[in-house]
Parts: structure tokens; sequence; C-alpha cells
């Protein structure tokens, strides 16, 4: 990567970009980004819930990193959580109201209804979870292997059709169809753009000077959505190629 590409701030999707699905991140690439945050700000935004964060990334983290550089976006940015005196404190929370969370809910089972979604012959826990500030169907259920999630729906057609049904009830809401098996709802406008967004009020740094990478910019993927901001992309196919390009902007000379 070139001294005139070299980004400010990096933000990276978690599921399938640094870590694998619902897995822990290494200890490797905890370290990498250990690295990076000497250099720069660094974000990272999931669908996943807080929990989700405390389970799969936090622990992989080095003792002695720059925490107050990272910005932590759970739930599709509906959450923002910055580190501040030693603890994790949340910048903001757009959390579902208790009456908006059961429209979502019951949107789902109609839809569900309406399209004949055909429900898999297994389920490896819950379909549908409440993260706060998103609500989630997970087709395979939310602890489903990652050999059965990467071979359930790969291009998102199975899920595309209850998708808009959802969408056609509970239109003030966003919705995104993952590269693996769910889709996320989170108040309208409330997506991974609107968390680039927030992260330039955060560090003062310009959407040009921002980098986004993940495994889903395809279209429909749940990464897209950033590019409308303007922001810089990178797709990667995996925490190996992450890693490569973390090692290649820690040893290229930033601007």
């Amino acid at each position: 990567m070139t001294a005139a590409a070299h980004p400010k701030v990096i933000a990276f999707d978690l599921d399938g970009t640094l870590a694998e699905s619902k897995q822990p991140m290494s200890a490797d690439m905890g370290g990498l980004l250990g690295e990076l945050l000497k250099k720069m700000p660094v974000a990272v935004m999931s669908g996943g819930g807080w929990k989700q964060f405390e389970k799969q990334f936090l622990p992989a983290l080095p003792e002695g990193m720059l925490l107050d550089r990272l910005y932590l976006f759970p739930t599709s940015a509906a959450l923002c959580l910055v580190h501040r005196n030693g603890a994790w404190h949340p910048q903001y929370d757009h959390t579902f109201s208790p009456e908006t969370k059961k429209r979502i809910i019951d949107a789902i089972h109609a839809g569900i209804e309406e399209v004949g979604f055909q429900q898999p012959s297994q389920l490896w826990g819950e379909q549908i979870e409440d993260r706060g500030g998103e609500i989630t169907f997970s087709a395979l259920g939310q602890e489903a292997p990652l050999e059965e999630k990467q071979k359930y729906d790969p291009d998102g057609k199975k899920r595309h059709p209850l998708a808009e049904a959802i969408r056609r009830r509970v239109p003030e809401v966003s919705i995104g169809v993952n590269a693996a098996t769910s889709i996320d709802i989170t108040p309208k406008g409330i997506t991974k753009a609107y968390g680039i967004h927030r992260l330039t009020e955060l560090t003062g740094v310009s959407i040009p000077d921002i980098l986004y990478v993940g495994d889903a910019l395809e279209e429909g993927g749940n990464d897209a959505v950033v590019i409308e901001t303007g922001v810089r992309t990178h797709a990667v196919f995996g925490p190996e190629e992450t890693r490569g390009l973390i090692e290649s902007l820690l040893h290229t000379p930033s601007r």
C-alpha cells in the first residue's frame, strides 16, 4: 500500500473479517490491532451485540494497547462505545423501544408465513435475538456451527424475500442481509454508514481518509451500505487476508 493511499483511520467488520463468524478473534490478530492503534485510530463495526464483543473480541486484545483510540460499534452502529477512565462507556445508544421490538418480532413471524420461508431441519439456538438496538433473525439459530453457516445461503437468496416482507410491515427500520445466515434489523438510518459518519465526528478525520475493511461489500452484503458514504473500501475473504492488509499498513509509512 502506497503512502498516498495510507488511511488515517481504519474501520473493520468483525465476523468474517477480524474473526471467523461467531468465533473468538485470535490473539495474533489482537496483537496486530494493538500495533495498528499506535499508528491510527481503529473502529470495529458489527451486527453483533455488545455481549458478542465481550465474548469474541475483547479477550484477544493485548495488555497495554491504546484503547482510547479504539471505537466499537455493535448492533450495526446502533450503539457506540469508547474507552475512557479504564472502562467502556456508551458514546450514544439507539436502542429500540419495547413497542417497536414487538412490532419487529411480530413482522418476522408474519413474514415467515407470507413468503413460505423454509425452516431448516435443525436449529442451533434461538432464531430471533434482541440485541437492544438491533433485532437479528438467524436462520440456523444463534449458535450454528461455522461450516453450516457458510454453506446455508451464501448469496442471500433464501433470506431476501423474508427481509422484504419484514420491511413492508415495519418500514421505519433498516434491514441488512449479511453474508452468513442473518437478517439484521436496526432503527431507520442506523447502519454502518451512519457509524462511518459518527466516526468522522469522533476522530476529526474526513471520510476520504478512512478505510473500511469487510467481507460482505458486494451488493446486498451487510458491509455494502458504507459505500454510499464515499469511504474507501477493501474487500477481504476472511481473517487471513485481513492479517495481510494490517501487516502491509504497519510496514507502510503514514502520510
